[in-house]
């Protein structure tokens, strides 16, 4: 196991914990690639600004991470994070697999999994239970978060 990509991962689930999101975006290689079940795939300052942006609106937030293994190349971890959906103002716990691709000491790919069919029901109620599974509905739920970033680096490019 490495030591040195282990230890990245912690600090970089620590920073989380802590709301620290220029603490995370320090764990990134500056061409990094993310991808998750809801923004589907960011690139480079997408990703600091998505967590910038989560990390700003959280309500009710805490994450716990565990599972951290890594090797020089390649690495792995399992967290849980609790908080308020800033939309629905429902409560929603997110069971989450990272899978992480370092270099020179900064993740360079992020591949978060998790089952969005689950998260929908939490997040938006009896309208994620009964549509969530649907492509239609996981593309509806992409759009808007991906429409949420672009306007809140549309307006942090203005300030």
């Amino acid at each position: 196991m490495s030591h040195a990509n282990a230890a990245l991962i912690e600090r970089f689930y620590t920073a989380f914990q802590q709301l620290d999101a220029e603490g995370m975006n320090a764990c990134y290689a500056g061409d990094a690639l993310f991808r998750d079940p809801v923004f589907g795939e960011l690139r480079g300052n997408e990703i600091g600004d998505m967590w910038r942006m989560l990390t700003q609106r959280a309500q009710g937030f805490s994450v716990s991470f565990s599972g951290v293994e890594a090797t020089a190349e390649a690495g792995s971890a399992n967290w849980v994070a609790n908080y308020i959906f800033t939309q629905s103002k429902r409560p929603v716990v997110n069971r989450v697999h990272s899978r992480f691709l370092f270099r020179d000491g900064r993740i360079v790919e992020q591949h978060d999994a998790f089952d969005l069919w689950t998260w929908s029901r939490q997040a938006l109620g009896i309208k994620g239970a009964l549509l969530g599974w649907t492509p239609f509905m996981k593309d509806a739920i992409r759009a808007q978060a991906r429409k949420g970033l672009d306007a809140y680096r549309a307006k942090a490019a203005r300030s």
